[in-house]
């Protein structure tokens, strides 16, 4: 019984304290403003602790929580309370930002959506579906341009999910590049540049809902009411690094060119001089996505379950819009879509005005319910089987979920410290309009590099970059590039980072030493970068239209690897003579 008692007093004592720490004021732009004057250069700790800390710590879980921890340090501080109760106020003044982040319904949406897409990407890969597209594809690879393309075209099916695009391709692929004499350098830097790039790319993905959820924060913690999942689509045609990148594969494989480090391992690998000294030797296996032993395999099991998942969330779309407008006020539009509701125009109208977050979880939960039945009815699981796979795979994102909570939570204390306002204040006339996206691009490569992540990067500038690019140019064409700039800067940065989960795996997938991975890769990743400055943010930035700025970076791109980069299928006596010294024989 005093137990009872003690843990219904210590229960009571915490909802009451919780009661009573501020949270959101009535009018919060007021007590933004009001902070930002209050505490000056104090606002920029939160951000900037979290970013500094994930770079010593390389944790970025750690680094927001006490980025949100110093937030809500500081506005105790500020109310005049004693350090010693503001570290208690602090705490519960967390785990209030964590629970009305997941109380509202949008946040959950997003959140478990991301888990079911997780769940049905697992059924998939256990169902034997994702190695049997992979497979009947690398039997079509008959030259080393052939198998580069469908490596690259492979990575672009698995367009849900990073990881299973180096758990699924890189396994599948590694025989077919070794038959070819393609060295396994350049199979890790093709699974490496499909991967976060298309997962970031793709409007169903394991991704969409961080940054869908990111966008919609932001633009929420500066009072303009905005579709997230359409500025979501505005920002594709501006994500140039990932575009690039893509295109980056395509030009080298058809071209035969190379340069830098990769040069030396294609050159190597495509007369069999390689050194291979470590294939297969130490190489850990990659069996996250393998299949039940014993399936037999069929491309049936990835094209319904994700046929259906896109399919659905498309009609999930329509009709979440579909009904918001028609329990709208808006007479001209109800009658325009109720006289022709498949038109284009309507059906625009209507994704604009869907809720992504329960579209994208219905429609994953409907794909989820299909993929179970498919494994009963071809008795591959039982029921409570597929259904233990499905939540296996909802932990592999369970992760995101965590990222997300700590990042809104980060939003919401940055917001009301003011340092948004106090950045507008300061840096809104010092920055010129046009560097901003490409100044955003950077500071996101440069964390992400650093960190690992591109998850935390986003969650760490989203609520700074669109606030910021606001005030400088409310033009939503402006601010929709600088949102893309966050995007892709920490793509980037992943990409390069040889901390980076997808890096790793994609060493691991194509059984390519990591160190050899990181060296021969970045000089590719460097050049797409500079060109995605140079040829996209800065003319966008500048207000150049995208159609004009894609193709010509994506021709910038081709015409710099026409003179930078050199024939691998033709002798080079001097780049030999180099290679002799190394013990190479010719």
């Amino acid at each position: 019984m005093r137990r009872f008692n003690f843990r219904l007093v210590l229960t009571t004592f915490v909802l009451f304290m919780l009661t009573i720490v501020p949270t959101f004021a009535e009018d919060i732009d007021k007590v933004a403003q009001a902070n930002a004057t209050k505490f000056g250069l104090i606002t920029i700790i939160p951000p900037l602790l979290a970013i500094v800390l994930a770079f010593i710590t390389k944790n970025v879980v750690v680094s927001l929580f006490l980025g949100v921890l110093s937030g809500s340090l500081i506005l105790q501080l500020g109310n005049g309370e004693n350090i010693f109760s503001a570290i208690v106020l602090s705490f519960l003044d967390f785990i209030s930002r964590a629970l009305n982040a997941l109380a509202d319904p949008w946040d959950a949406g997003i959140i478990l959506q991301v888990l079911a897409i997780g769940g049905v990407i697992n059924l998939v890969g256990k169902m034997g579906g994702a190695k049997a597209i992979a497979e009947a594809l690398a039997k079509r690879a008959k030259t080393s341009k052939g198998a580069q393309l469908i490596s690259w075209f492979l990575g672009i099916l698995v367009f849900f999910d990073d990881y299973a695009n180096s758990l699924i391709v890189g396994p599948i692929m590694r025989p077919v590049f070794d038959k070819l004499n393609i060295s396994r350098e350049k199979l890790s830097f093709v699974i490496d540049a499909t991967a976060a790039p298309i997962a970031g790319l793709a409007i169903i993905s394991t991704w969409i809902g961080l940054e869908v959820g990111l966008i919609h924060d932001a633009f929420g913690s500066i009072n303009v009411d905005v579709d997230a999942f359409g500025v979501f689509l505005q920002t594709i045609p501006y994500r140039f690094y990932n575009i690039l990148i893509l295109a980056f594969i395509v030009l080298s494989a058809i071209m035969v060119r190379e340069f830098g480090p990769m040069r030396k391992a294609e050159y190597l690998s495509y007369r069999n001089k390689s050194s291979k000294q470590f294939l297969d030797n130490g190489v850990e296996e990659l069996d996250d996505m393998a299949p039940k032993d014993g399936v037999k395999l069929s491309v049936w099991n990835a094209i319904i379950p994700i046929g259906v998942l896109i399919l659905s969330s498309l009609a999930a779309f329509y009709y979440s819009g579909y009904s918001s407008i028609m329990g709208g006020e808006d007479a001209a539009l109800i009658s325009a879509i109720n006289a022709s509701p498949f038109s284009f125009n309507s059906i625009k109208e209507c994704f604009s005005a869907s809720d992504a977050s329960v579209a994208l979880f219905q429609s994953a939960i409907f794909a989820t319910i299909v993929a179970i039945l498919m494994a009963k009815i071809k008795k591959i699981y039982t029921i409570s089987e597929a259904i233990e796979v499905w939540v296996d795979g909802t932990k592999t994102l369970m992760i995101t979920g965590v990222i997300l909570i700590l990042a809104w939570s980060l939003s919401s204390v940055i917001k009301e410290v003011g340092t948004a306002k106090f950045m507008i204040n300061y840096l809104s006339g010092a920055i010129p309009a046009f560097l901003l996206p490409s100044i955003i691009f950077v500071l996101g490569s440069i964390i992400s590099f650093s960190t690992g992540t591109a998850y935390g990067t986003m969650g760490i500038l989203m609520p700074l970059a669109i606030p910021l690019a606001h005030s400088i140019n409310p033009e939503m064409g402006y601010v929709v590039v600088s949102t893309s700039a966050v995007l892709t800067g920490a793509i980037f940065g992943d990409h390069c980072s040889p901390i980076s989960d997808t890096t790793i795996l994609s060493s691991m997938g194509a059984g390519c030493d990591h160190i050899e991975h990181v060296k021969t890769q970045m000089p590719y990743a460097i050049y797409v970068a500079s060109c995605t400055i140079l040829f996209g943010y800065i003319p966008a930035g500048f207000g150049l239209p995208v159609f004009i700025v894609l193709p010509l970076a994506i021709f910038a791109v081709g015409f710099g690897l026409r003179f930078i980069g050199k024939r691998t299928d033709v002798d080079d006596p001097a780049l030999e003579a180099k290679l002799k010294k190394d013990g190479y024989e010719f």
